[in-house]
């Protein structure tokens, strides 16, 4: 298991998320995948795979997971392992970035 840990911009998208009624199965994606992050970063339905074009602020190598597939403007969690031993760091929860 893993500790989540929020960027005050992750959270920020989390909650608009939350907030907006028209989004509430998008919302409902993104909380599951992130239960599976929580308990399984290399999850099947994650489809966790190295972002190479994005680094943590020291230098630590992102990930994207899937939170939906197989929609327009699918959402994604970009994460990173850290700051400490069991802690992944969500950075972004977005449309992806075609």
């Amino acid at each position: 298991m893993f500790e989540l840990f929020f960027t005050k911009e992750s959270e920020l998208q989390k909650e608009s998320l939350k907030n907006d009624p028209s989004n509430k199965k998008r919302y409902k994606a993104v909380i599951k995948a992130l239960k599976y992050l929580e308990s399984n970063p290399k999850h099947n339905s994650l489809n966790s795979t190295l972002y190479s074009s994005l680094k943590g602020p020291n230098g630590e190598k992102v990930f994207h997971s899937y939170a939906q597939q197989h929609t327009p403007g699918a959402y994604r969690i970009f994460w990173y392992y850290g700051p400490g031993r069991g802690i992944i760091t969500v950075l972004n929860i977005v449309p992806h970035p075609d």
